[in-house]
């Protein structure tokens, strides 16, 4: 399968190998796909990471649905969300957050940062920012679904997973790798047609809350409050390590997502 080829079945090859990397799901192998379990191959293959971050959000968007069904309060119902995301998804993100939390802030030199970021144990700063990251986002749920309802939040949900996902592409693609190991060396940055691609995608699926009744202004204001918080990422990242690691571009999507999630819970006249 040639790296440019926009057949159906390239863009649903991408969609598995995006799954399969960002997530914990058991995505079968079609007959087409040469190396299933390759290195996803980030020049082509983020194309289809906004579609792979909607199937994930939809799940936790379920989760979200069933438990309100069942007469759960928000609180509850969006704290099983959560915890069906973080199960879809192996806390990949959440991995990431942690791991450039404890670097940047127990680090002294970028080196030692570097150092405290591989090390798969959880600091004080780590285990904080995790805290802060799923208080929110299951608080900020909670209060959507009283100012939207249940079946608009599920597709808030859905547009968060999605262009939190592109934007955390954004620390891969403006800074040089910060060390020679990993998969962020590894992998190549991504394309300009990938980029474009994921972009289109995010803003498809941004029109599914408009559909379910989230005002355009609020909803503007949150994708850009994501492209903010990925760039302030961004930003932190090349001056604490002068580059980017995998667990950067997590932060940056826990950030952009956070972000995203606090706009639209606003009560702030627009």
């Amino acid at each position: 399968m040639s790296p440019t080829s926009w057949t159906p079945a390239a863009l649903l090859a991408d969609l598995l190998a995006c799954l399969r990397f960002y997530s914990r799901l058991p995505v079968p192998v079609l007959a087409f796909e040469r190396e299933p379990f390759a290195m996803l191959d980030f020049r082509r293959a983020t194309r289809m990471l906004p579609m792979a971050g909607a199937l994930l959000g939809a799940l936790g968007g379920l989760a979200l649905w069933l438990a309100s069904r069942a007469g759960l309060s928000p609180l509850p119902a969006s704290a099983l969300a959560i915890a069906a995301l973080l199960l879809a998804t192996g806390c990949f993100h959440e991995d990431g957050l942690a791991d450039t939390a404890d670097g940047f802030g127990g680090g002294a030199s970028i080196a030692r940062k570097l150092e405290i970021m591989k090390d798969s144990r959880i600091g004080t700063y780590g285990g904080a920012a995790l805290v802060l990251s799923l208080l929110l986002r299951v608080i900020l749920l909670a209060e959507l679904v009283g100012i939207f309802g249940v079946p608009a939040t599920v597709t808030i949900m859905v547009c968060a997973a999605a262009a939190s996902r592109a934007v955390a592409l954004m620390p891969l693609t403006l800074l040089p790798a910060a060390r020679t190991d990993g998969a962020a060396f590894a992998a190549a940055k991504p394309s300009s047609s990938a980029l474009v691609m994921a972009g289109c995608v995010s803003i498809l699926l941004a029109a599914v809350p408009l559909a379910a009744g989230v005002p355009t202004s609020r909803l503007g204001l949150g994708l850009l409050a994501m492209l903010v918080a990925a760039a302030l990422m961004t930003e932190i990242s090349r001056r604490q390590i002068g580059g980017q690691t995998g667990d950067v571009a997590g932060a940056a999507q826990q950030l952009a997502e956070i972000a995203f999630l606090c706009v639209l819970a606003s009560h702030a006249a627009l």
